[in-house]
């Protein structure tokens, strides 16, 4: 029942999580850049609706070196139920915000600071939800559990899809709808924080704070002690990172902005592509365990590197047909990269700073990566064109094979011995 208990409060985290950066991402494009960014030019609406989730990604790091520092020296479970509650607390209160028609500026100024709480939370969120799964689960089994955590993101988008879908039946998303797809992360906060609240603390952590002589006074510098882990986590998280984003948030962009392709053709097409993700997630953690973290993280790395030029090609017949398959293939070999980086992850930090430096890690690539992906690629395709795109997708991906060639095989690596 500790397990299961555990991993359903990681997996609650991670849905919610996913479930608010999905939405707004859909929303962004269509319904957020209106309504706080008013402006005659659609592109410059599209980039600062962007932007602004972006400017939320900023703070993780913050939150990562904050609550990566508290987790190393007071444990994971309270971490995790404090950062769920500001996350959820932050999502909800989104729905309630004034638009720019009602309050002017200050309208995107508090949009801004949510995004921002949210970002500060999430930056200690994911962190301590795969390392309770994986310093709880056994090590032989540490990359198939580890990597549920992980499909929280394609989780949380398809609920998101689901539920845009669902309100966009019977009211228009621009008018109110939209508020009430945030206000809908009250009950999941609700629910999470219950489950959260019976989470007990990591055994690992445990032992190792109850052998130790003395606690150390930062987990984070301890983990910045050891430069080639957090630079070898930050360089398989740039390609990986990239990849999610342009095959869920900047293809909706792109598809309905430079192409004639329907709103909503589009994001059925990403909810179901997020299905071939989760798969993809859960089927590489699992084959991890069995061919070990560098051929299973390898492969889809070559992969992705292969696909992004066909990806692009495929879009450009504006066949939806076509564009289903460029983005269901691509979702599902990210997935298979992502979901063995879980567990790789916490394998390359020894307890007494794995939180920090797996928050390093996961936050730290969310400022070289994640904030700018969509960003980098709307202004390259505005810029230059679909290839400059290509070209940074394959750069990237590349430095990710890097990155994990020059790292050890850690496949069942007992946690408490990691020097």
């Amino acid at each position: 029942m500790g397990f299961r208990r555990v991993l359903a409060g990681s997996m609650a985290g991670a849905v919610l999580e996913w479930y608010d950066f999905a939405l707004y991402g859909l929303l962004a494009a269509t319904v957020l850049g209106p309504l706080f960014f008013p402006g005659d030019d659609p592109v410059a609406k599209l980039l600062l609706a962007l932007a602004t989730q972006g400017l939320g990604f900023v703070a993780r790091p913050l939150g990562g070196v904050v609550f990566g520092h508290l987790g190393d020296r007071f444990g994971r479970q309270p971490m995790l139920v404090i950062t769920f509650a500001m996350l959820g607390s932050a999502t909800a209160a989104i729905g309630l915000l004034p638009t720019y028609a009602d309050a002017g500026l200050l309208a995107p100024v508090l949009l801004v600071v949510l995004r921002m709480v949210q970002g500060f939370a999430l930056g200690g969120e994911f962190g301590a939800a795969v390392l309770l799964v994986s310093e709880y689960g056994e090590p032989r089994r540490r990359g198939f559990w580890a990597s549920w955590p992980q499909a929280g993101a394609p989780a949380g988008t398809v609920l998101a899809t689901v539920v845009l879908s669902v309100i966009g039946s019977f009211t228009d998303l621009g008018d109110w709808g939209w508020r009430l797809a945030f206000l809908l992360a009250l009950p999941l906060l609700v629910v999470g924080f219950w489950i959260r609240r019976g989470v007990e603390e990591s055994p690992v952590f445990q032992a190792a704070r109850a052998g130790a002589a003395k606690v150390p006074r930062s987990g984070v510098l301890e983990a910045l002690a050891r430069p080639k882990s957090v630079l070898r986590g930050l360089g398989m998280r740039l390609g990986e990172n990239i990849a999610f984003y342009i095959y869920t948030v900047f293809v909706v962009a792109y598809a309905t902005t430079y192409f004639d392709f329907a709103r909503n053709e589009v994001i059925l097409a990403v909810t179901f592509a997020s299905v071939c993700q989760l798969i993809g997630m859960i089927g590489g953690g699992w084959w991890s365990d069995r061919v070990g973290r560098r051929v299973a993280m390898l492969v889809p790395t070559v992969a992705l590197l292969v696909w992004a030029p066909v990806f692009f090609w495929l879009v450009h017949w504006e066949s939806l047909p076509l564009l289903w398959l460029g983005v269901c293939v691509g979702a599902f070999f990210h997935g298979l990269l992502a979901g063995p980086e879980a567990a790789w992850i916490a394998e390359l930090f020894p307890t007494h700073c794995r939180y920090a430096g797996s928050s390093l890690v996961f936050q730290g690539s969310s400022i070289i990566a994640g904030a700018p992906a969509p960003l980098i690629a709307v202004a390259l395709v505005d810029g230059i064109g679909a290839g400059a795109v290509v070209a940074y997708l394959v750069v990237t991906m590349v430095i990710t094979g890097v990155a994990v060639l020059s790292s050890r095989e850690t496949r069942g690596t007992d946690l408490s011995e990691i020097r």
